[in-house]
């Protein structure tokens, strides 16, 4: 039992971290109320987490590289627990989008390191088995995020969504310190300042601009104004890693189709997968009227089928073809979403959204356990958190670009069948629907306009949500045949060729 503590300590960590994705989902109605937050607000409180952990990870797995991978865990689990605290405490919601950026700070340092320190820990088909119980843990936390959210914020306040990480974070810095070891010793080198400054300055831009046009529109010169701007730093940001000599990623990994392979899905994994909880819960409680807790447990499905999958398969599937386990996982969380597009119409409840969530559970714990071992197995181990922080920014940065892209579906949608009906404003409806303030709009219009806007609110809402799910149904069959046709074997002729002349491989720095 005792060889299984350190998984159980860098799956706290990760479990946590993880759901703090998503747990604030089925907060955000009450933080609106309690905090008098606008629409835009309300999206960075979810999008200053996602955009500071994907834009950092990337950074930290490098500088993880070279002060040692358990160290770096540490640090991280104490500013998640500190800025934890602060976020339960903010008084408004500046002080709470800002505890949230420095919460993603923390969390980018522990999930940088994760795999790292799971390949030091195990071997052979201990270390499928650990990366099968780790990615159960991953795919099953994003959807126990909005349940374990709304039972704390029904029953205490949302505040206690950030205090319960400060037990959590305790306990696992007592299990890193006397259960982990650093096998890898710190290299030595220098930090990347300038490809760290563009890469984060880059997403932020791309995330912002996709934000802003949800609120202004894609016609609006500042969302391309911004869009160009992120596309020139990230330029910037493969001038620097040419040049850098401590550069924080190996630009000749891009050469190699299998890691390109792994960082399109996971990029693309919760696109398709997660992001959509964020406005099936706001459908759900503002509009048809359901608790935290009773919207928190629609993603129970999802959660039960990925955890099953990948701690039963994760051993099974260990050595297996990874472009058929990838490929075919993102297949079927395209599908899952595809069936909840056709299944979610008119005056469907949350029933219609079970069969299709737990097909997307079974794709996400087919994918989530072998991404992390086939990006360890192309690096060499010392540059572990290089690989796994270019995963796992891929994975958030995903989550935050698909809040960002399916809201401007869903306020789309929305407004087209609110201009329809009449309502007056329609593009201003429907980004309050889309913000969770339907109540408040109801209890604004004049009384005998109420029955009409509420009637015009469902369809916009059941619409809304029904085009984000096919859209990002279409997004996970994509990222399944492309992952299959870029990560599928070589020919006999090509591998011989491959073996005398093989692709490039990261230069340990």
């Amino acid at each position: 039992m005792r060889k299984w503590l350190p998984l159980m300590t860098v799956c706290l960590g990760t479990f946590m971290l993880l759901i703090d994705v998503t747990i604030v989902v089925v907060a955000l109605p009450d933080m609106v109320g309690d905090l008098d937050a606008s629409f835009g607000a309300l999206q960075w409180v979810i999008n200053a987490y996602a955009l500071a952990l994907g834009a950092l990870v990337l950074g930290a797995g490098s500088i993880a590289d070279l002060v040692g991978h358990r160290r770096a865990y540490v640090v991280g689990l104490a500013i998640f627990a500190a800025s934890s605290l602060l976020c339960g405490l903010a008084p408004n919601t500046g002080v709470l989008i800002t505890a949230r950026t420095v919460q993603g700070v923390g969390a980018a340092a522990m999930f940088a390191t994760t795999f790292a320190l799971l390949n030091s820990a195990y071997a052979g088909r201990d270390r499928g088995t650990a990366y099968g119980i780790w990615g159960a843990v991953s795919g099953a936390s994003a959807a126990v995020g909005p349940i374990l959210g709304g039972l704390l914020t029904e029953g205490l306040s949302w505040r206690w969504i950030f205090f319960v990480n400060l037990p959590v974070s305790a306990v696992a810095i007592v299990l890193c310190l006397t259960t982990l070891a650093t096998v890898h010793a710190p290299g030595r080198g220098g930090v990347d300042i300038g490809g760290m400054a563009s890469f984060t300055a880059a997403a932020a831009c791309a995330t912002y601009a996709l934000i802003r046009a949800n609120e202004d529109g894609w016609s609006d010169t500042g969302v391309w104004a911004l869009l160009v701007l992120a596309v020139a730093l990230l330029a910037g940001f493969v001038a620097f890693e040419s040049r850098s000599p401590y550069a924080m990623f190996d630009l000749a990994l891009l050469r190699n189709r299998s890691f390109v392979a792994v960082l399109l899905a996971g990029l693309l994994l919760t696109f398709a997968a997660f992001a959509t909880f964020t406005y099936t819960s706001i459908w759900l409680q503002s509009v048809l009227g359901m608790s935290a807790i009773g919207a928190g447990l629609t993603g129970l499905p999802m959660s039960i089928t990925a955890f099953a999958v990948s701690a039963v398969l994760g051993r099974i599937l260990h050595g297996r073809r990874p472009d058929l386990v990838i490929g075919g996982g993102l297949l079927l969380v395209g599908l899952g979403s595809l069936l909840t597009a056709v299944l979610v119409h008119g005056s469907a409840g949350w029933p219609a959204l079970v069969p299709g969530l737990a097909v997307v559970g079974i794709g996400v714990g087919l994918v989530t356990p072998i991404l992390g071992s086939v990006s360890m197995s192309l690096v060499p181990p010392q540059r572990g958190g290089m690989a796994a922080g270019a995963v796992n920014t891929a994975r958030q940065l995903g989550f935050a670009f698909g809040i960002a892209v399916l809201g401007s579906v869903f306020a789309a949608r929305a407004q087209a069948i609110l201009s329809g009906r009449d309502v007056p404003d329609p593009g201003r409806v429907a980004h309050g629907i889309a913000g969770g303030q339907t109540p408040g709009l109801l209890h604004a219009a004049p009384p005998d306009g109420r029955e009409l806007l509420d009637s015009a609110a469902h369809a916009a809402a059941v619409t809304g949500v029904q085009g984000t799910f096919a859209v990002a149904g279409a997004v996970g069959i994509v990222a399944g045949l492309v992952v299959v046709f870029l990560m599928r074997p070589a020919p006999a002729r090509t591998r011989q060729e491959h073996e005398r002349s093989p692709l490039p491989q990261p230069t340990p720095r």
